[in-house]
């Protein structure tokens, strides 16, 4: 898998080591704790499959250039900060096997980070006149809030219909994967129907992309470190255990509701559960739709002539789906 990622980043490898200097130049400040944070987030920091999209959709038209760096940069900003507020969110005192920041400097100041990135996202694109990204990474943030508002809203009730579902990926995780895509061609001057076709290819990848990481819940093989059955510990409804309820007979339905809304910490329960949803083909289920996501994004993809670019984001689109963490 990390060669699939290799071979992904091999048209924009100079890209991607000078932006590492780039997006770190764009979180400085006059602040030492704030200097002290910044330069712990970037030593640990992921694949940046965010900035990688944004580069690979600006070659697919044109060229990387310093518009790019800025578009990429606002991206990891806006992801960076909703990861901090994620870890205050959830409680959380590791990501990435690393300990997260309210772990090391307490809720308020991984508060004030978070909410500092953003900012400096906002601050990227006005200082340079770039309104159209602006516009993009404003609306983003906007639904990133919106659905992880309706997830809590919904996982008090645990009445998440397919639709909905689809609604809180789309918002959660697809927005931002698709403003990857749309300010990688926007950077390149990139007219109303082309931004709104790669801001398609984006949520398209983006939903596979999240269904993806729903059905490692399921799957003993996982090599992320996340224990088999926790989004069911956690009273999260994804798309294996949706379409399994809505499925199954009145009375399994009545006794797994119960296994989620009062036994969700009996691990017996919640094994069972697991095993149920796989054998009534709730897995089969959701790695189809993933597979239709795929297939979707893949066919705005073939719409553009051939180039290294676009071999590399056909590339992306298996990684998504076959990645094992």
């Amino acid at each position: 898998m990390a060669n699939i990622v290799e071979e992904i980043k091999k048209p924009i490898t100079s890209e991607m080591k000078l932006f590492e200097q780039k997006f770190y130049e764009s979180m400085q400040s006059n602040v030492p704790l704030l200097d002290k944070v910044t330069r712990f987030i970037v030593t640990t920091k992921g694949k940046q499959m965010r900035p990688m999209f944004v580069f690979l959709c600006s070659k697919l038209v044109g060229n990387v250039n310093e518009k790019s760096f800025r578009g990429a940069s606002m991206i990891e900003l806006i992801h960076t900060a909703t990861l901090v507020h994620d870890d205050v969110v959830d409680e959380s005192f590791k990501r990435r096997n690393f300990f997260s920041i309210n772990a090391l400097w307490k809720n308020k100041i991984a508060v004030l980070v978070g909410d500092y990135l953003l900012s400096k996202a906002v601050l990227l694109s006005t200082d340079h006149k770039d309104f159209d990204l602006l516009a993009v990474i404003s609306r983003t943030i906007r639904e990133m809030a919106e659905g992880e508002l309706l997830q809590l809203e919904k996982a008090r009730k645990l009445d998440i219909t397919e639709d909905v579902y689809y609604e809180i990926i789309r918002q959660k995780t697809a927005t931002l994967i698709a403003a990857c895509c749309e300010i990688g061609v926007l950077s390149n001057g990139a007219d109303e129907n082309l931004a709104k076709k790669m801001k398609e290819f984006g949520t398209y990848t983006g939903m596979a992309f999240q269904i993806k990481d729903d059905l490692f819940d399921y799957l003993t093989s996982n090599i992320i470190g996340k224990p088999v059955g926790i989004d069911i510990k956690e009273q999260k409804m994804t798309l294996p255990l949706i379409h399994t309820l809505k499925t199954s007979k009145e009375k399994d339905r009545k006794y797994y509701y119960d296994t989620i809304k009062r036994y969700n910490n009996n691990t017996k329960r919640v094994k069972e559960l697991v095993e149920f949803v796989k054998k009534s083909g709730g897995l089969d289920y959701a790695i189809g739709v993933m597979k239709d996501y795929q297939q979707k994004a893949k066919n705005i993809l073939d719409e553009f002539p051939d180039s290294d670019a676009k071999q590399s984001l056909h590339l992306m689109l298996d990684y998504v789906i076959e990645r094992k963490f």
